[in-house]
């Protein structure tokens, strides 16, 4: 009687094994479908509408400096002068910009809308030759001086 349970149990362990393979066996197509899934590319229909996968750059090449060739985006009527450096007979103005960071300048460096005309001890003229972009027939000179108090 022991002897029939054992076979029994031995048949029985070999049979539920053999479902084991068979149903791992079964699995090997779906890995087949798994991997034409990945091999598909997507598409996008654009019915119309811009594809929002394209670069909206699109080739255009991005330039560092404004039109001018000067520091981007900083015109005079938004700068500040903080101080005037001397050294070695050449003046440097310290401007800072609509964020609040330090720019280097010297005479003839350019702007967005003009350029730096001369450096004195106590004040900077620069000349405007643009107003938003449009060339003005007749230059204006701004002049931004240290106030006393800060020299």
């Amino acid at each position: 009687m022991k002897h029939t349970a054992i076979v029994l149990l031995c048949l029985g362990l070999l049979l539920g094994g053999g479902g084991l393979l068979f149903s791992q066996e079964e699995k090997a197509p779906e890995r087949e479908t798994l991997i034409d899934l990945q091999t598909n590319q997507p598409t996008y229909d654009a019915s119309g509408r811009r594809d929002p996968f394209k670069n909206l750059l699109g080739g255009k090449e991005l330039k560092e400096k404004a039109a001018i060739g000067g520091t981007p985006q900083l015109f005079i009527d938004d700068i500040n002068l903080i101080g005037i450096v001397k050294y070695k007979k050449r003046f440097t103005a310290i401007l800072s910009g609509p964020q609040g960071f330090p720019y280097y300048f010297e005479v003839g460096d350019k702007l967005s809308d003009g350029f730096i005309l001369s450096i004195a001890d106590t004040q900077v003229i620069f000349r405007k030759i643009n107003e938003r972009g449009i060339p003005l027939t007749k230059p204006k000179d701004i002049i931004k001086e240290i106030n006393p108090e800060e020299r």
